[in-house]
């Protein structure tokens, strides 16, 4: 169909559409299209045959791949390909994308292969067709999901190890020892080698680049014990350290609370959601959309403690505006006529193929996310159904929803669902679902359905193709998947966003020391490290009544909601992502590791703070008077943390994994911060924090380096580690 006009087509569209197409892959776990781990390239993983094409308004097709010599229909061998993940410049003029090459040449051959980037011109009526790979990138790992950064870079999603080590290839996600991208990184124009924007234990997934410049993704939150670790026939076990040659133990798990059954007054945890994130292009910043909670987004979870009454198992809170409450949100785009409001898929992780009910959310940075409401835009019932059985308002299941800049939508789209069984090693693949593109129309009440005749390739692009598998003969004959549109057109680029300058509370406290911000933001960077700070972690957000709420520090603050249990704290105890839980046995692992919670341990971070008392829980700083915490911990790696009583009890244990960047001081007004009034009714907090005074003065005064006002040159000069 390349240079031809789709037939039926009735579709008049006001830019031109990239898009791929997408050899189906029945089975649905952990293979190309999937909710996670999509990104592997194996055969089986993602079937050969796909191509990179554009749609133009008159309805005109082009294959550009073929174009371009890749691809090939019939056997797939050397020059067969995969695509995926197209992203427009901000000029309109090129684009990047993920491609694949090569595919078993005879039976029980198998092979390695990564998905790589490649930019492509020649985007024009007439142009003519150029593809690229793009230097820089690791050749031996798989680069998926790019995005045009505001100065002319990439972001991407890779598999590479967080810090490059190769046997600890590949990161398995944390809940069904999956391998998963170690999160989002950065290439430079002309750089030599990426680097690490964010960490992600369980993988960052689609990341774009909004009109207010930030960084716009979903992670894979769980922050939960391993669950593979109950079951003695997974074989999981702790490596000692991240290190090669490390000896091994028996698998032991410190953080969070238990994942499985119920203590006397602990409820177990299971936390499990694609969460929308934000960071600045620098990679710092990182953290919930607009710093939306649970308790805005979701329909339950359950109170942490079983014996405080003050606690309550979570149902939507009164005190927030949205109703509608979602599941996860997949493949978030920003809306172009209403910048802010972002659209995106609610589905399953499991049997959906990443598709379902399409969802928005308003979320300008001047929106306080306790204000922030939900749209649904097609019904709910497609989250819910993907067998047989589709209840009366159910209208397909939708995927890639994309907002054009005319107020149109187009999205991937099926109303049909194949019964499941076919495993995707049959010899003629049956596809569960049949994804296509189409123009949707709303109705009276505003829902969204496929509008009649909207097609964006009439009758479909067909394509008959066969490979090994590699131990026997597949053939597949029929309709392509449709996937992952994108508008042609140029747009305003968005404003180069970095960390930003400290807060009128830190800068109080870094005068208080008499410490140069920037001469310590550039000690932490030379040695990758950043600082974590809280202004009152006894503050908590006023509708979070999961958590306990009433907390004191003894001899110091407090802060109480009700006449309920009152907790003591002292102690805030940090847990640094390591990349140490192995499975298949100790004798013989299987290949890659799980990151696993240990305790702060890293030398450069601990010889850096005030030293702490005997007895104190290993990794932890102490809770200032103020409620005040400052940490130092190490850039470019996940961490969490806890609250604990004084003899090291855990209190209020942290939801989320945050990684921060080389140099990063990063502030909170607390943590699970009040986004308007706290559980006693107070606003954010504001002082100026004790804690981070505290540890500027140490460090300052450190080996009697002088004069502050020359701290940065003399601790460079004498080498202060």
């Amino acid at each position: 169909m390349a240079g031809a006009s789709a037939p039926g087509l009735a579709v008049d569209l006001p830019n031109p559409i990239l898009f791929v197409t997408q050899v189906p892959v029945p089975d649905d776990f952990a293979t190309i299209g999937s909710v996670f781990a999509n990104h592997m390239g194996d055969i089986r993983k993602a079937y050969r045959g796909g191509d990179l094409w554009i749609r133009y308004p008159d309805g005109t097709l082009r294959n550009l791949t073929r174009e371009a010599g890749y691809g090939s229909d019939g056997p797939q061998g050397a020059n067969a390909i995969a695509v995926r993940d197209p992203a427009v410049d901000f000029d309109g003029k090129k684009a990047v994308f993920s491609m694949l090459g090569g595919a078993p040449a005879a039976q029980y051959q198998n092979g390695t292969w990564f998905w790589q980037m490649y930019e492509i011109t020649g985007l024009g009526r007439g142009e003519t067709v150029s593809i690229h790979r793009v230097d820089g990138q690791p050749a031996d790992a798989n680069n998926v999901q790019p995005a045009y950064a505001s100065d002319g870079g990439l972001l991407f999603v890779s598999d590479r190890p967080r810090d490059g080590q190769r046997h600890l290839y590949p990161q398995l996600d944390e809940y069904e020892t999956t391998p998963t991208p170690s999160g989002i990184w950065k290439l430079g124009r002309g750089a030599a080698a990426p680097v690490l924007l964010q960490h992600a234990p369980s993988g960052s997934f689609n990341p774009t680049v909004d009109s207010f410049g930030r960084v716009i993704f979903t992670r894979w939150d769980h922050l939960q014990r391993d669950q593979q670790a109950e079951s003695p026939s997974f074989g999981t076990f702790n490596w000692a350290s991240e290190s090669a040659t490390a000896p091994t133990s028996a698998s032991v798990d410190v953080f969070p609370e238990p994942h499985a059954a119920n203590t006397a007054t602990v409820n177990a945890l299971r936390f499990n959601h694609f969460f929308p994130w934000m960071m600045n292009q620098d990679g710092s910043g990182e953290e919930t959309l607009n710093h939306i909670g649970r308790h805005e987004l979701f329909g339950y979870f359950a109170k942490s403690f079983l014996n405080d009454p003050s606690l309550v198992d979570f149902a939507p809170s009164p005190l927030r505006p949205n109703t509608k409450v979602t599941e996860n949100w997949l493949q978030l785009r920003e809306d172009p006529t209403r910048p802010g409001r972002y659209v995106g898929i609610d589905a399953p992780e499991f049997a959906s193929h990443a598709s379902g009910q399409i969802v928005a959310i308003d979320a300008p940075p001047s929106l306080n996310a306790a204000d922030a409401t939900v749209s649904y835009l097609t019904p709910r019932s497609t989250q819910a159904f993907y067998t047989a059985g589709a209840p009366a308002d159910f209208s397909g299941h939708y995927r890639n929803p994309l907002p054009l800049s005319n107020g149109q939508m187009i999205a991937a789209w099926t109303d049909q669902a194949q019964p499941a069984g076919n495993d995707g090693t049959a010899t003629n693949p049956i596809p569960r679902y049949r994804f296509r593109l189409y123009s949707l129309t709303a109705d009276g009440s505003g829902t969204m359905k496929p509008a009649a005749g909207g097609a964006l390739t009439g009758s479909g692009i067909v394509k008959s193709v066969s490979w090994w598998d590699p131990d026997q003969r597949v053939s597949y004959n029929g309709p392509l998947w449709e996937l992952s549109p994108v508008e042609v057109r140029a747009r305003a680029v968005p404003p180069d966003t970095t960390q930003p300058a400290l807060e009128a509370p830190e800068s109080q406290a870094f005068a208080a020391a008499g410490v140069n911000p920037a001469e310590f933001q550039a000690f932490l960077a030379a040695r990758g490290l950043g600082v974590l700070v809280s202004r009152n972690v006894t503050t908590r957000d006023a509708a979070d009544h999961q958590q306990p709420f009433n907390l004191r520090v003894p001899g110091g603050v407090q802060s109480v909601g009700d006449a309920g249990s009152i907790y003591d704290i002292a102690w805030m105890q940090f847990f640094q992502g390591d990349q140490v839980r192995g499975w298949g046995g100790a004798a013989t692992p299987r290949p890659g590791r799980r990151v696993l919670a240990q305790p702060l341990h890293d030398e450069a971070s601990l010889a850096l703070m005030p030293p702490k008392p005997a007895g104190a829980p290993s990794g932890s700083v102490a809770i200032a008077p103020d409620g005040s915490i400052a940490a130092i911990v190490p850039a470019e790696r996940a961490m969490a943390w806890q609250s604990t009583a004084p003899d090291g009890t855990p209190v209020v244990r942290e939801r989320y994994w945050i990684s921060v960047k080389p140099g990063e001081v990063r502030s909170c007004p607390s943590c699970h911060a009040a986004n308007q009034t706290d559980q006693a009714g107070r606003p954010p907090a504001q002082n100026a924090p004790q804690a981070l005074t505290t540890l500027l003065t140490y460090w300052r005064d450190r080996n009697g380096l002088g004069d502050p006002g020359n701290l940065g040159d003399a601790v460079f000069a004498n080498g202060f580690d």
